[in-house]
């Protein structure tokens, strides 16, 4: 190519790096030999001989779950503008198919990873650390002040949606969780707690039924086990859209309705909160902006050696809709 253009090895190696400290003459001239001989970087070797890549691992427990899909698109966009690639990677919140998820991405050379973690630790964190992988976690924990981690305000949105609920005159709340050793279940179950202590209702006015994943199937199951109760609720607060659109689909197959033998409100407010049988209420969150902050905060990591790791906590708010 240096050959075809007319000059040094070194001038082509300025115009793949470091284009600007050319002269416009020049660049034409190595631009139109790399047209003329369909010259394509390779950036495999790039990358091993920079020892970095330009990817981003994005791992997450379930991709399936509309709330992840936007967290996944806000968090693409914004790397997107910024030259970056993403590498999406399902955990099933299985801890060894995360950690295989994590040495690939180690070895493709990837800058860091954004992660919602299965079981996240301090062991867990300095492992990560020790591979050499920076990290920015989907995770609300005041715990790792060392790391940088997005989350949404879930004590707040679960007192929201159990205020509204008391408020419309429900004297027992059911909550429907997901799994107990995930932080939005715990938190989630929390607030709900919270807004009936507020309310003067006594601790037992809220049940509880955990289910193992947050999935519409998980959700249908909770429904029926409600309505086999011999005095099931007459409002429930369900940890996630999915789950509250499972139990919905449970209680109209009862012939029950909505929500006027059983108000129902979720979480996260995914698209087909809106357009469902009966519009589901539910604490809003925006899982674009989420995913984009998370991505921005593991950019000025790569970049800035002196980045201040920082917390960003999300405010929800309460969409009412025919649910409840």
């Amino acid at each position: 190519m240096a050959q075809k253009a007319g000059v040094s090895v070194a001038t082509v190696s300025n115009f793949l790096n470091r284009p600007e400290v050319l002269a416009p003459t020049t660049r034409d001239r190595v631009r139109e030999a790399v047209d003329v001989l369909g010259y394509r970087p390779n950036q495999a070797a790039r990358q091993l001989s920079n020892g970095h890549g330009t990817g981003v691992g994005l791992v997450l427990f379930d991709v399936r779950n509309p709330f992840l899909t936007g967290v996944a698109r806000g968090a693409e966009d914004h790397l997107h503008t910024v030259g970056r690639t993403v590498v999406l990677c399902n955990t099933d919140v299985d801890a060894g198919k995360e950690k295989r998820y994590l040495e690939m991405l180690l070895q493709q050379q990837a800058q860091g990873v954004l992660i919602t973690p299965s079981e996240l630790s301090r062991g867990w964190v300095d492992r990560v650390r020790a591979l050499g992988l920076r990290m920015v976690l989907f995770h609300n924990s005041t715990d790792y002040p060392d790391v940088c981690s997005v989350a949404v305000d879930d004590v707040a949105g679960g007192e929201m949606a159990a205020t509204h609920l008391l408020a419309r005159g429900h004297e027992r709340i059911t909550c429907v969780t997901g799994p107990a050793h995930m932080r939005q279940s715990v938190d989630r179950l929390a607030g709900c707690h919270r807004a009936a202590a507020l309310a003067g209702r006594p601790e037992d006015s809220v049940d509880v039924v955990e289910v193992g994943a947050f999935t519409l199937d998980q959700g249908r199951r909770a429904g029926e086990r409600i309505l086999a109760s011999p005095k099931p609720s007459t409002a429930v607060f369900c940890a996630n859209d999915l789950l509250a659109l499972g139990v919905m689909q449970s209680v109209t197959r009862a012939g029950r309705r909505i929500p006027d033998d059983i108000a129902v409100v979720g979480f996260d407010d995914i698209e087909s909160a809106a357009t469902a049988g009966v519009p589901l209420t539910s604490v809003h969150v925006d899982s674009h902006a989420l995913g984009s902050a998370a991505a921005g905060l593991l950019v000025e990591e790569v970049e800035d050696p002196g980045h201040r790791h920082r917390r960003l906590l999300f405010a929800p708010h309460l969409v009412e809709r025919a649910s409840s």
